[in-house]
Protein backbone atom coordinates (compact mmCIF):
# COMPACT_ATOMS: atom_id res chain seq x y z
CA UNK A 1 0.00 0.00 0.00
CA UNK A 2 1.04 3.28 -0.80
CA UNK A 3 1.69 5.90 2.10
CA UNK A 4 1.28 9.50 1.36
CA UNK A 5 4.07 11.83 2.79
CA UNK A 6 2.60 13.43 5.89
CA UNK A 7 0.62 10.09 6.85
CA UNK A 8 1.21 7.47 8.82
CA UNK A 9 0.80 3.74 7.74
CA UNK A 10 -1.73 2.07 9.41
CA UNK A 11 -1.46 -2.08 9.54
CA UNK A 12 -4.19 -3.97 11.04
CA UNK A 13 -5.94 -1.89 11.88
CA UNK A 14 -3.83 0.03 14.64
CA UNK A 15 -1.71 2.79 14.05
CA UNK A 16 2.05 1.64 13.80
CA UNK A 17 3.31 0.09 16.50
CA UNK A 18 3.85 0.98 20.37
CA UNK A 19 6.02 -0.35 23.17
CA UNK A 20 4.80 -2.44 25.42
CA UNK A 21 4.93 -1.10 28.92
CA UNK A 22 7.33 -3.19 31.31
CA UNK A 23 6.45 -3.47 35.36
CA UNK A 24 10.38 -2.06 36.43
CA UNK A 25 11.75 -3.73 39.56
CA UNK A 26 13.90 -1.87 41.80
CA UNK A 27 16.87 -3.57 42.24
CA UNK A 28 18.22 -5.01 45.33
CA UNK A 29 20.88 -3.02 47.49
CA UNK A 30 23.01 -3.68 50.65
CA UNK A 31 22.15 -1.84 54.02
CA UNK A 32 25.52 -1.48 54.77
CA UNK A 33 29.11 -1.77 53.85
CA UNK A 34 30.31 -5.08 52.91
CA UNK A 35 33.00 -4.89 56.06
CA UNK A 36 30.36 -3.61 58.05
CA UNK A 37 27.57 -6.71 57.14
CA UNK A 38 30.18 -9.65 57.30
CA UNK A 39 31.33 -8.23 60.58
CA UNK A 40 27.74 -8.59 62.26
CA UNK A 41 27.17 -11.84 60.30
CA UNK A 42 30.39 -13.43 61.54
CA UNK A 43 28.99 -11.94 65.57
CA UNK A 44 25.59 -13.46 64.08
CA UNK A 45 27.39 -17.18 63.47
CA UNK A 46 29.54 -17.30 66.90
CA UNK A 47 32.44 -17.24 64.48
CA UNK A 48 35.84 -15.72 66.23
CA UNK A 49 38.20 -13.94 64.60
CA UNK A 50 39.53 -11.64 62.27
CA UNK A 51 36.62 -10.44 59.68
CA UNK A 52 39.23 -9.96 56.78
CA UNK A 53 38.46 -7.40 54.30
CA UNK A 54 36.60 -8.43 51.18
CA UNK A 55 39.35 -10.02 48.40
CA UNK A 56 39.07 -12.40 45.29
CA UNK A 57 40.04 -15.53 46.51
CA UNK A 58 39.49 -18.48 43.48
CA UNK A 59 37.70 -16.07 41.68
CA UNK A 60 35.21 -15.21 44.31
CA UNK A 61 34.98 -12.07 46.35
CA UNK A 62 34.47 -13.48 50.13
CA UNK A 63 35.48 -12.19 53.49
CA UNK A 64 37.38 -14.76 55.39
CA UNK A 65 36.98 -14.94 58.88
CA UNK A 66 40.56 -16.34 60.25
CA UNK A 67 42.36 -16.67 63.73
CA UNK A 68 46.49 -16.93 63.62
CA UNK A 69 48.17 -20.48 64.62
CA UNK A 70 50.90 -18.81 66.56
CA UNK A 71 52.99 -21.63 67.40
CA UNK A 72 53.04 -22.41 63.90
CA UNK A 73 53.96 -18.55 63.02
CA UNK A 74 56.19 -18.20 65.82
CA UNK A 75 57.78 -21.69 63.40
CA UNK A 76 57.58 -19.78 60.35
CA UNK A 77 59.72 -16.67 61.49
CA UNK A 78 62.20 -18.72 63.24
CA UNK A 79 62.90 -20.25 59.55
CA UNK A 80 62.19 -17.20 57.88
CA UNK A 81 58.99 -18.27 55.76
CA UNK A 82 56.72 -15.74 54.88
CA UNK A 83 53.56 -16.40 53.41
CA UNK A 84 54.25 -18.37 50.03
CA UNK A 85 50.94 -17.21 47.71
CA UNK A 86 52.48 -18.89 44.11
CA UNK A 87 50.21 -21.17 43.93
CA UNK A 88 52.62 -23.90 41.48
CA UNK A 89 55.09 -23.55 44.90
CA UNK A 90 52.19 -24.42 46.73
CA UNK A 91 51.35 -27.44 45.01
CA UNK A 92 54.33 -29.31 45.20
CA UNK A 93 53.92 -29.11 48.78
CA UNK A 94 51.70 -31.87 48.34
CA UNK A 95 54.25 -34.34 46.59
CA UNK A 96 54.83 -37.57 48.86
CA UNK A 97 58.49 -36.60 48.68
CA UNK A 98 57.97 -33.09 50.24
CA UNK A 99 56.04 -34.79 53.32
CA UNK A 100 57.85 -33.51 56.46
CA UNK A 101 59.65 -29.96 54.70
CA UNK A 102 56.97 -27.76 53.88
CA UNK A 103 56.36 -25.27 56.23
CA UNK A 104 53.08 -25.84 59.22
CA UNK A 105 49.85 -24.00 58.20
CA UNK A 106 50.06 -20.79 60.03
CA UNK A 107 45.95 -19.91 59.74
CA UNK A 108 42.93 -21.31 61.08
CA UNK A 109 40.06 -20.25 58.91
CA UNK A 110 36.91 -20.42 61.11
CA UNK A 111 34.60 -19.64 58.18
CA UNK A 112 34.08 -17.67 54.70
CA UNK A 113 31.41 -15.68 54.40
CA UNK A 114 29.89 -13.94 50.39
CA UNK A 115 28.11 -10.39 51.26
CA UNK A 116 26.12 -10.13 48.05
CA UNK A 117 22.90 -8.49 46.85
CA UNK A 118 21.92 -11.97 45.10
CA UNK A 119 21.43 -15.33 46.08
CA UNK A 120 22.83 -16.58 42.84
CA UNK A 121 26.00 -14.62 42.88
CA UNK A 122 26.61 -15.74 46.80
CA UNK A 123 26.22 -19.31 46.46
CA UNK A 124 28.22 -19.54 43.50
CA UNK A 125 31.12 -17.54 46.11
CA UNK A 126 30.70 -19.62 48.78
CA UNK A 127 30.17 -22.95 47.50
CA UNK A 128 34.23 -23.69 47.10
CA UNK A 129 34.78 -23.19 50.50
CA UNK A 130 32.06 -24.80 51.41
CA UNK A 131 34.08 -28.24 50.67
CA UNK A 132 36.28 -27.43 53.63
CA UNK A 133 34.55 -25.45 56.15
CA UNK A 134 32.12 -23.39 57.53
CA UNK A 135 30.71 -21.15 54.40
CA UNK A 136 27.49 -18.51 54.15
CA UNK A 137 26.23 -16.17 52.45
CA UNK A 138 25.22 -12.62 53.60
CA UNK A 139 22.19 -11.39 51.57
CA UNK A 140 19.60 -7.99 51.98
CA UNK A 141 16.06 -8.73 53.60
CA UNK A 142 14.59 -8.00 50.14
CA UNK A 143 16.44 -11.26 48.55
CA UNK A 144 14.76 -13.82 50.96
CA UNK A 145 11.61 -12.70 50.89
CA UNK A 146 11.02 -13.86 47.20
CA UNK A 147 9.05 -17.17 45.92
CA UNK A 148 12.53 -17.44 43.89
CA UNK A 149 14.64 -17.85 47.07
CA UNK A 150 12.69 -20.39 48.78
CA UNK A 151 12.31 -22.57 45.67
CA UNK A 152 15.62 -22.73 44.55
CA UNK A 153 17.81 -21.32 47.07
CA UNK A 154 16.78 -22.69 50.44
CA UNK A 155 17.53 -26.57 48.42
CA UNK A 156 20.51 -25.71 47.51
CA UNK A 157 21.71 -23.97 50.43
CA UNK A 158 21.09 -27.15 52.43
CA UNK A 159 22.77 -29.43 50.22
CA UNK A 160 25.46 -27.68 50.39
CA UNK A 161 25.43 -27.02 54.25
CA UNK A 162 25.63 -22.98 53.74
CA UNK A 163 24.35 -20.81 56.32
CA UNK A 164 22.47 -17.59 55.16
CA UNK A 165 22.46 -14.73 57.19
CA UNK A 166 19.82 -11.56 56.22
CA UNK A 167 20.34 -8.21 56.86
CA UNK A 168 17.03 -5.52 57.00
CA UNK A 169 16.95 -1.85 55.95
CA UNK A 170 18.25 -1.18 59.29
CA UNK A 171 21.75 -3.43 58.97
CA UNK A 172 20.33 -5.74 61.57
CA UNK A 173 21.30 -9.27 60.36
CA UNK A 174 19.19 -12.59 61.50
CA UNK A 175 20.24 -16.13 60.56
CA UNK A 176 18.08 -17.47 58.24
CA UNK A 177 19.31 -20.61 57.89
CA UNK A 178 21.61 -22.48 60.01
CA UNK A 179 24.60 -24.27 57.99
CA UNK A 180 24.53 -27.80 58.13
CA UNK A 181 26.95 -30.01 59.53
CA UNK A 182 26.04 -33.50 57.75
CA UNK A 183 28.20 -32.32 54.86
CA UNK A 184 31.33 -34.72 53.80
CA UNK A 185 34.29 -32.23 53.84
CA UNK A 186 37.36 -32.92 51.61
CA UNK A 187 40.73 -33.35 53.25
CA UNK A 188 43.48 -30.61 53.14
CA UNK A 189 44.76 -30.52 49.21
CA UNK A 190 46.99 -28.38 46.99
CA UNK A 191 43.83 -25.74 47.01
CA UNK A 192 43.14 -25.62 50.96
CA UNK A 193 46.87 -25.36 51.41
CA UNK A 194 46.92 -22.39 48.84
CA UNK A 195 43.99 -20.55 50.58
CA UNK A 196 45.12 -20.72 53.88
CA UNK A 197 48.62 -19.16 52.45
CA UNK A 198 46.47 -16.26 50.90
CA UNK A 199 44.19 -15.71 54.33
CA UNK A 200 48.13 -15.94 56.41
CA UNK A 201 49.33 -13.01 54.05
CA UNK A 202 45.89 -11.23 55.00
CA UNK A 203 46.40 -12.04 58.52
CA UNK A 204 49.31 -10.57 59.07
CA UNK A 205 48.84 -7.31 56.95
CA UNK A 206 46.02 -5.92 59.08
CA UNK A 207 47.96 -6.64 62.54
CA UNK A 208 44.55 -8.09 64.07
CA UNK A 209 45.67 -11.27 64.51
CA UNK A 210 44.45 -12.76 67.63
CA UNK A 211 45.88 -16.93 68.09
CA UNK A 212 44.11 -19.57 67.58
CA UNK A 213 43.00 -21.65 70.48
CA UNK A 214 44.50 -25.13 69.09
Amino acid sequence: MAVTPGHTAITGGSIGSRPRPTREVPPLELPASVEELAAEAAAQLGWDGVVLPQQRILGRKVCVVARLRTEVHAERIAMGVEPITDRTTVSTWMWPEMAGSVPGAAAEIVGVLAVERHWRTAIAATVPFARYGEAAMVLPSTAVLTRDYVDNCLPRARAYGLAVVSADEDAIVGLDLAGGEERILLDEDAVSRWVNEVVYEQLLATGEIPASVD
